[in-house]
């Protein structure tokens, strides 16, 4: 019985590959490699090239690999560029979510780790985002995870008298970093720590967009969460569903806490020995002071704890991507 993993060759799915197998779940792959990489996935792993857009497919695979549940991680996942296409985000996320559930109905899979994203929160203004907080998405992006989350609860009530009711649960998260593989990077071109490392590889300065905000370095704080943790926290998530465990529909991968830009900064020239004063730029329209989450239940249901701090989120980030660079 194993785990299928939809985008399972990109920089988070090919972590949660790789903690399922540490959890005993056998993982399957199924990419198209839009932004994937085959090479993040293990050797003797089953992959499947191709889009979750073709129900066929995915149905196929399901039954010739006898899977038991899905980790739902495919998507388009570029907040800021979902302004400008809409109608792209829509496809990948809802429409390739609604097939998924569509497939999975078909084949008799009934278990489901959906991987959404603290997006769906919007800019809320409070000290720390908690599962209830009113969804209020400020992107396509976030409204599309928000409406995955709302497909996949309404095909649980479709479901729930039926010899397959369908058991899920979400999981919102907002900055994920670091590596726990060497071989497995951040290949994102809009994504902080990438964005520092080209930087310092290529010889320029790193950018703080804005040091002007409310927090006590004038520089806005995010949730930065390691993601061997962020993966760990999924196979955990696959295993309790499996067993019949009960979960509850959404968990925050919150730090509690939170690490400011300039915090990053520091640690980057700190780890790395590369000196460097950070340039300063302009703010970036909408970017709020602060938005940090909780993560109390999942720490209560999944295991879930920061087990990196910066310095080492930093260090695994760094050492992945200098050795793909050889």
């Amino acid at each position: 019985m194993s785990w299928l993993v939809t985008g399972g060759a990109g920089y988070i799915g090919a972590h949660i590959v790789r903690a399922l197998d540490a959890a005993g779940l056998p993982p399957v792959v199924i990419d198209d490699l839009s932004s994937g990489h085959r090479g993040f996935v293990p050797d003797g792993v089953p992959f499947v090239r191709g889009s979750i857009l073709d129900r066929a497919l995915v149905e196929q695979t399901l039954r010739e690999h006898d899977v038991t549940g899905v980790i739902h991680v495919a998507g388009f996942k570029y907040a800021g560029v979902s302004v400008s296409r809409p109608l792209h985000t829509y496809a990948q996320n809802v429409e390739g979510t609604r097939i998924v559930l569509e497939a999975m109905e078909a084949a008799g899979v009934a278990n489901l780790v959906f991987s959404s994203s603290a997006a769906v929160y919007g800019t809320p203004d409070v000290p720390l985002v908690t599962e209830d907080l009113p969804k209020r998405p400020a992107s396509p992006y976030g409204e599309s995870k928000l409406i995955g989350e709302w497909l996949i609860r309404d095909q649980a009530v479709a479901t729930a008298d039926t010899v397959a009711p369908l058991r899920h649960t979400s999981l919102r998260y907002f900055n994920v970093v670091g590596s726990g593989d060497r071989s497995v990077y951040d290949t994102s071109p809009h994504n902080l720590f990438p964005l520092v490392f080209e930087a310092l590889i290529e010889g320029r300065t790193p950018r703080i967009n804005g040091d002007d905000y409310d927090t006590p370095d004038g520089t806005n704080v995010r949730d930065y969460v390691h993601v061997a943790d962020i993966a760990a926290a999924h196979a955990v998530a696959a295993q309790r569903l499996a067993a019949g465990d009960p979960v509850e529909a959404a968990y925050n991968l919150g730090s509690g806490d939170g690490l400011s830009v300039r915090q990053i900064m520091d640690a980057m020239a700190r780890v790395t020995g590369i000196d460097f004063t950070p340039e300063i730029g302009a703010r970036r329209p909408g970017d709020p002071d602060r938005i940090v989450a909780t993560g109390e239940l999942a720490a209560r249901d999944l295991d879930w704890k920061m087990r990196y701090d910066v310095d080492e989120m930093v260090r695994t980030g760094w050492e992945a991507r200098r050795a793909a660079a050889g």
